[in-house]
């Protein structure tokens, strides 16, 4: 591009398409591209050219159409408008050629001078200049108010239909043209009172009409034909108001002009239709009124919905127009919602819907599916409500019927609602889908109620659990009675990973209830078969379930694990995967270092005691190694138990973070009297003073030892952290008694197998998990003034030499005092 060159132009306008093309300047009337004319503008005296941001020139081109030209530099945009300045006598250091008159006080103005607009006379010869005037009227708000006022009070519209019909007698397509261009733009003026008159009973056919004669295609469309011929009113149940039947013929044939008939509004348009919306949505809000007002209606409807002897394609008319019915509920105000609904709830709706959804035909029972996800939407606690007090009345009747030795075979709504999810056809299961969804819309405890004398949570889960939970997990029990899934197929997969979902859910959100049927069932053990097949997605799921248990860390759950050696196809599923790095790997290696980083000891105990021979190899993560430190660990403190209550001493202080604290703290030390203790008194928390002194300078004397056997490995146990990320549990004390004396140690004092210092172990040299790090990141305790804190605070470093100071400077009573 040549420097000077407008970069690209876009057409920002109404009616034209936003592009950007780059071009050459040619002169200031013509730009081109490779040859080829891409844009050609007239420079007009009285045109308003305006520079925007230095690299912008803007203006506008007849009524609806909008220029903007950019440039990639400064100096191309300058050189071009002193051009446009040239050809206007304009000053270039202004950057705009002409001063553009405020539109309102134009209109102000021009409304002063003429209070009313004159239309010409409705004659087939001056068809052409009304089109022309509703066309120029469009762009100005108070011309179209104008316009829609002088159309209101002439009755105009009536006029042009009447012109409508001799042009079509006459064939007279120009004439039918413009009748099309003014209609269309009637309809943009977006008032409310034209639309009475156009969608009238006498009017509405001809301006469909009208708009069927679109310049823009070489045959008219046939919108009427269709809407007389093709489309058939049915009146399921005879409608006896003809109000309400008018209303009904309108909004359809009304929508259908919206939908069919007018050409797509562009998105300048798109606001200048919103009075057609509300028009058709106010139709709708007094349908669905009027319907609900006439008892006798809606009696009928439910009855005949219910009557066997209905027949199918009755049935199917019924249930279409109660799903039409529920859908225009939709555009309620929440308070009339409230209304609609309960209306329907006292007529049966629930018990209607329980007998359609016992039917054969499937179209019936997806639009019933549709009309219970309404319910359900709008107040699930109502669907709870029912399907309870159907249970109870069912138990009462099988009491009675167990007396006389007699089967009860109702079934419950909510069962339907899962035998339909379970037996989808489709093969992708978006019935199944979707029926799932409103299955844990019913279950979810967050939108149940909760009253002083009633608890929705507590009895409708005690209901669900024992009626319909046996329904939900059938299939599931049903395909893993062998160590591998029955029916692997990829319809039963996904089946079953719905299934699981819901399960999943249950575990996060229902406490006890899930936990017991869990258990009792032995579910989880069921579920893991499913980590055998050969669908990655479902066997995902079930070690998702998995996962979701264990991240409860509850002990119940955790000893039925242990006891059922629920761990063994989670591990065989790893080994299985091999060396593939994969959503399965990761999944597998997750759940175990959630085991390890929360320290859950039991099933880490489990896992390395049962299978740490299949694991031990695995050395691309530490995970394993990690489990395995953690299990010496708590083998650890449980052989040497004075180890573990020295470490229990340091540790009520080791983890402190709050440095004002801790120099309050302190504070208070130094200001003790020394006359107040003993001189040589060591000083531990209240709560373990009753510890025997010997038993903690045990281990550190032979830490002492230790030390001198092994100078070598010292330094480098320091630099080491554990697998976790966490410093290693190393420890630094200063003890003073007439000369210095440092001791670091690690604070496995036994070395014991596993321990930090041990070889093999994660802090020892050479292992997958060690780290080099500066001496400032190993996390030790010393003594500072009496006081035992962490060393890894930023600020120790720089404090180490005043540390030493004040260490020199204290009695030697203070100096020979252990703190934790």
């Amino acid at each position: 591009m040549a420097n000077g060159s407008p970069q690209s132009c876009r057409h920002v306008g109404k009616l034209a398409p936003i592009m950007s093309l780059d071009f050459h300047v040619c002169n200031p009337r013509e730009w081109t591209s490779l040859g080829s004319l891409l844009l050609e503008s007239k420079i007009n005296p009285n045109t308003a050219y305006q520079k925007q941001q230095d690299t912008l020139i803007v203006w506008s081109e007849a009524e609806n159409y909008d220029l903007a030209l950019s440039f990639q530099e400064k100096a191309g945009c300058d050189e071009i408008w002193e051009k446009i300045c040239q050809v206007q006598g304009k000053d270039p250091s202004v950057d705009i050629t002409q001063d553009l008159v405020d539109e309102s006080e134009e209109e102000r103005f021009d409304d002063m001078s003429s209070p009313g607009l004159e239309l010409p006379s409705c004659e087939l010869s001056r068809l052409e200049e009304i089109a022309e005037l509703v066309a120029s009227s469009l762009p100005s708000p108070l011309r179209r108010e104008k316009l829609a006022l002088a159309l209101e009070n002439e009755g105009y519209i009536k006029k042009l239909l009447e012109l409508f019909h001799v042009c079509e007698d006459l064939e007279n397509i120009e004439g039918l043209h413009h009748l099309y261009e003014i209609i269309k733009g009637i309809f943009l003026l977006n008032r409310t009172a034209l639309f009475e008159v156009m969608f009238s009973e006498e009017c509405i056919m001809d301006v469909i009409g009208c708009l069927e004669y679109d310049p823009s295609l070489s045959q008219p469309r046939k919108h009427r034909e269709f809407l007389t011929k093709t489309a058939k009113f049915k009146e399921v149940i005879p409608i006896s108001d003809p109000e309400l039947k008018q209303k009904i013929h309108q909004t359809y044939r009304v929508q259908y002009i919206q939908d069919m008939v007018l050409p797509t509004p562009s998105v300048f348009e798109e606001n200048m239709l919103s009075t057609l919306h509300s028009f058709i949505f106010f139709n709708k809000v007094e349908i669905v009124g009027m319907l609900q007002e006439d008892e006798k209606f809606l009696t009928d409807l439910f009855a005949q919905l219910t009557d066997e002897a209905t027949d199918e394609e009755k049935r199917q008319e019924l249930v279409n127009f109660l799903k039409e019915f529920c859908a225009f509920s939709q555009t309620l105000q929440p308070q009339n919602r409230d209304a609609f609904f309960k209306t329907l709830s006292s007529m049966g709706i629930l018990p209607a819907l329980e007998v359609i959804l016992g039917m054969d035909d499937a179209q019936v029972r997806s639009a019933a599916t549709d009309i219970f996800s309404y319910l359900v939407e709008y107040n699930p606690s109502m669907v709870r409500e029912f399907v309870m007090q159907e249970a109870q009345q069912n138990d009462d009747v099988s009491k009675k019927l167990t007396e006389q030795k007699i089967t009860n075979k109702d079934i419950l709504l909510i069962n339907l609602i899962i035998e339909h999810m379970i037996c989808d056809t489709d093969p992708e299961l978006g019935g199944a889908v979707q029926l799932m969804g409103l299955l844990r819309t019913l279950v979810d405890p967050e939108n149940m109620l909760a009253t002083a004398n009633k608890t929705e949570k507590t009895e409708f889960l005690g209901f669900f659990y024992k009626h319909c939970m046996h329904v939900l997990t059938a299939p599931l029990l049903a395909n893993t009675t062998e160590e591998k899934p029955s029916k692997d197929d990829f319809q039963t997969a996904q089946l079953l990973a719905l299934v699981l979902e819901l399960l999943t859910f249950c575990v996060e959100h229902h406490t006890y209830h899930i936990k017991n049927y869990i258990i009792n069932k032995d579910i989880l053990r069921r579920v893991l078969v499913l980590m055998a097949s050969k669908h990655a997605f479902l066997a995902l799921c079930a070690l998702r379930f998995k996962r979701k248990i264990i991240g409860l860390k509850d002990e119940f759950y955790n000893r039925y694990i242990m006891k059922s050696f629920l761990f063994e196809p989670v591990v065989k599923a790893f080994l299985n995967n091999g060396s593939r790095y994969n959503l399965m790997n990761s999944a597998i290696i997750e759940m175990f270092e959630f085991i390890r980083v929360e320290d859950i000891k039991s099933l880490t105990a489990h896992v390395i005691e049962n299978y740490w021979k299949a694991l031990e190899d695995v050395d691309y993560v530490q995970t394993f190694k990690g489990l395995k430190l953690r299990f010496e660990q708590q083998r650890e403190r449980q052989d040497n138990p004075k180890l573990d209550s020295m470490r229990s001493i340091l540790r009520n202080h080791r983890y402190r973070r709050d440095a004002r604290t801790l120099e309050d703290e302190e504070e208070m030390w130094f200001n003790t009297d020394d006359e107040d203790m003993e001189d040589g008194e060591a000083v531990v928390p209240p709560s373990d003073k009753t510890k025997n002194d010997e038993d903690i300078m045990e281990p550190i004397s032979k830490f002492m030892e230790r030390k001198k056997l092994k100078e070598t490995e010292e330094k480098e146990v320091l630099l080491k952290t554990n697998l976790s990320g966490r410093q290693s549990p190393s420890f630094k004390l200063s003890l003073s008694s007439g000369t210095k004396t440092n001791l670091t140690s690690q604070s496995s004092a036994t070395n014991l197998p596993g321990s930090p210092g041990s070889p093999g172990s994660p802090g020892s040299p050479g292992s997958p998990g060690s780290v080099s790090k500066s001496t400032s990141q190993t996390a030790a305790i010393t003594t500072k003034g009496g006081l035992v804190g962490l060393v890894d605070y930023p600020d120790d470093d720089e404090e180490d030499d005043e540390d030493e100071d004040k260490e020199e400077s204290l009695p030697l009573s203070k100096k020979a005092k252990l703190e934790s």
